[in-house]
């Protein structure tokens, strides 16, 4: 007798209940697929701003120093948002990391710029003395590997170069995530490491004519009059207030205010504006006269802390 032939099993029988169980499992898997096919993939990206602002400022400005020229970050990300939706076409965007240091890890007014920004979340390790980034690469790895771990990313985009980065990729992969490295054409070389590029699934450079209209170099201001006597530090330091005085009007009282427990220091893009505008009221240049830029900072510091 074949199967066709075979009698029923009886409801009791062992084999059926078996049956019965094999047929319910198959349809939980059918309907747990059916959801996860369902549900979009998620990406995030992670951008090193210290990576970002040294090799595109050497790309397009032909410096790293950041007091040297303007970085449009709000245009950058947007142009990485982009970027990230072409290739990841079928993915949605969970948000965009901005790595980046801070004295004392208090947020600059360029800071609180890019956090307003949609979809972005700003983090922020300190700055020393040297103006070298501490405690960036930690913070990279943590968002990474956690959001890996709880499955709130399938693919995640790493702008950066460090090879301290490298745990931080094999820790998201450990979970499942894809991570792909984004970087910015060398002036000469390489700008990322090599332990760094093994470890990722994929690699994609963006060229000089994909950074240029983010990068604006500031004019060398040249302003000395040879033969004048350098203005005095009295003189100076009356500058330094009245530009305070001027960015209270112009950035507000709140933003300003932001600036007061970074004292004695400047964060290096409001140091590099307040020379820059100091210049411009004396007519002259202040660069190599280390006396006379404090007793700019002083007068700027004094002024803004009796408004306070």
């Amino acid at each position: 007798m074949n199967d066709a032939e075979a009698p029923p099993t009886p409801p009791g029988d062992p084999v059926h209940a078996l049956q019965a169980r094999l047929e319910l499992t198959n349809e939980l898997l059918r309907r747990m697929l059916a959801e996860v096919a369902k549900t979009p993939s998620t990406h995030a990206i992670f951008v090193d701003a210290g990576y970002v602002y040294a090799a595109a400022g050497l790309l397009v400005a032909g410096t790293e120093d950041r007091r040297s020229f303007e970085l449009d970050a709000g245009g950058l990300i947007e142009a990485f948002i982009d970027k990230a939706r072409t290739i990841f076409a079928d993915s949605r965007l969970l948000r965009v990391y901005w790595y980046d240091g801070a004295r004392r890890r208090i947020h600059t007014p360029e800071h609180q710029s890019i956090a307003e920004l949609p979809d972005v979340k700003v983090r922020l390790g300190n700055l020393n003395a040297n103006n070298q980034q501490k405690g960036v690469d930690s913070l990279i790895r943590s968002d990474l590997e956690s959001l890996a771990r709880h499955r709130a990313i399938s693919d995640a985009v790493l702008v950066g170069g460090d090879e301290d980065l490298v745990p931080a990729v094999e820790a998201a992969q450990g979970y499942g995530a894809r991570v792909h490295l984004w970087g910015i054409e060398a002036a000469d070389g390489r700008n990322q490491a090599e332990p760094l590029l093994w470890e990722v699934d994929s690699r994609r450079t963006y060229d000089l004519d994909f950074c240029r209209p983010y990068v604006t170099r500031r004019p060398v201001t040249t302003y000395e009059n040879d033969g004048e006597p350098p203005p005095s530090r009295d003189e100076v330091r009356f500058i330094g207030a009245r530009i305070a005085e001027m960015w209270l009007t112009e950035k507000g009282r709140n933003a300003m205010a932001e600036l007061l427990p970074g004292h004695p220091y400047l964060p290096g893009p409001v140091d590099q504006d307040l020379l820059v505008e100091a210049e411009k009221l004396l007519g002259r240049s202040l660069r190599g006269h280390a006396a006379l830029r404090r007793a700019l900072r002083d007068g700027f510091w004094q002024h803004l802390q009796a408004r306070f």
